[in-house]
């Protein structure tokens, strides 16, 4: 890894718990000779420290510090975007899936960070496009999801399904889950669907409660494009990215989803394995 110089600091908002942490980090870093570019919270507990726009602070960053939990992360990596830019998630309290290097880790494992001996996880990203009348009108890339829900009171929505040429299902269900592997533990897991060890190369379909109880989650290759045809009225579908951003989706748009070449750099605590998260944060029995 190339020398760490410039560092971005992304936290959550109104957490106490960053009010002590905050001002100890950027007194770290600036003792080091790294420059710290801080998002607008990040700012706020620093004591009045300029902050910028979150979307503006990887730039130019060999390293990106997340304070918070999973929706800071996932936000973070909205404004990293395509950069792989490694990111170090420290978790403020919460379920903290993908943030899982505590507070008390945090110092001792940038000291690793810095002399290159971290552990990086590459997750892939999936791009989801929404075609109308032949147009592309919004792109999205995300690392969880992408969620297919209705936006009418009580209305199911109707939904074509094809992975590759092959029509999978014409859904009549509450919504539907596009996830990657990393996702398998949010949205898709409350919705009934498999727990996918992050290296395994799949996407996963999850219905959120079909009409037809025969509808089950179905695992494809990561290789797989996966169309997708609304049946539904105009404005009555809604398509969100990761539970953070999105669009409406009008009757007879299609929806290209696939795995992407860029992957997210993730930082993991040296010992902590994918197995060691789901104990603990699942309250699996120990033996």
């Amino acid at each position: 890894m190339p020398t760490i110089r410039t560092v971005g600091v992304v936290s959550k908002p109104n957490t106490q718990a960053a009010v002590a942490l905050v001002p100890r980090l950027l007194q770290w870093l600036d003792d080091r000779g790294i420059v710290a570019r801080i998002d607008e919270p990040t700012a706020f507990y620093g004591g009045g420290v300029a902050g910028i726009p979150r979307a503006e602070v990887p730039e130019g960053c060999d390293l990106v510090i997340v304070l918070g939990g999973d929706g800071t992360l996932l936000s973070a990596v909205r404004a990293i975007g395509r950069r792989e830019i490694p990111l170090f998630p420290v978790n403020l309290g919460g379920l903290g899936f993908l943030t899982a290097i505590t507070v008390d880790e945090l110092f001792p494992e940038l000291e690793r960070a810095l002399r290159g001996e971290h552990r990086v996880a590459k997750r892939k990203l999936l791009n989801t496009e929404v075609l109308r009348e032949g147009r592309v009108v919004a792109t999205f890339d995300a690392l969880n999801d992408a969620v297919l829900t209705k936006a009418d009171i009580a209305r199911m929505i109707d939904l074509d399904v094809w992975v590759d040429d092959q029509l999978v299902c014409a859904y009549k269900a509450d919504g539907l889950i596009i996830c990657t592997p990393t996702g398998s533990t949010a949205y898709s897991l409350s919705a009934g669907g498999p727990i996918i060890f992050p290296s395994v190369p799949a996407i996963c379909l999850t219905p959120i409660c079909p009409h037809m109880l025969t509808n089950r989650p179905v695992l494809v290759p990561e290789t797989s494009r996966i169309r997708i045809v609304s049946r539904s009225p105009d404005e009555t579908v809604y398509l969100t990215i990761d539970g953070q951003v999105g669009t409406p989706i009008r009757e007879h748009d299609t929806l290209v989803c696939h795995s992407t070449q860029y992957a997210l750099h993730l930082i993991r605590p040296p010992k902590q394995m994918f197995f060691d998260v789901l104990r603990q944060k699942l309250k699996w029995g120990e033996r």
